[in-house]
């Protein structure tokens, strides 16, 4: 199988993963809530599961699982969560572009060294 093509897929699972973080995230700041008791453990879980964002973020959380399991049926585990990092690509600009948090200077060069490294991993494996 070719190394682009599971790279493809490794990018598609940190897609995926992304878009999930992000439904959740919306989903969660919707909610006011304040738990205090076990009850209200319960009234915030049925709140939360009426959500049509939870089920769609866990859509992408099945399909972004189901892709993963495949690659890593066909490539090294240290390769494959070493490209997986692109997480923190995406969710950065998932954060500043859909959600509107501040992600900073020194984010944005962390996140620079962070695409450095994929690419050297990457090289160094194939």
């Amino acid at each position: 199988m070719s190394v682009f093509f599971i790279l493809f897929l490794i990018i598609l699972t940190s897609l995926f993963d992304t878009i999930n973080q992000l439904f959740l995230k919306t989903s969660i700041n919707s909610l006011d809530f304040n738990i205090k008791s076990v009850s209200q453990v319960a009234t915030f879980i049925k709140q939360l599961i009426s959500l049509p964002k939870v089920w769609i973020g866990f859509i992408f959380c099945t399909l972004s699982l189901c892709i993963w399991l495949f690659v890593l049926s066909k490539a090294d585990l240290n390769y494959a969560f070493s490209a997986d990092s692109m997480h923190y690509i995406f969710i950065a600009l998932g954060s500043k572009l859909f959600l509107n948090e501040k992600v900073g200077t020194r984010r944005w060069v962390g996140t620079i060294f962070i695409v450095i490294g994929i690419i050297l991993i990457t090289w160094s494996n194939y």
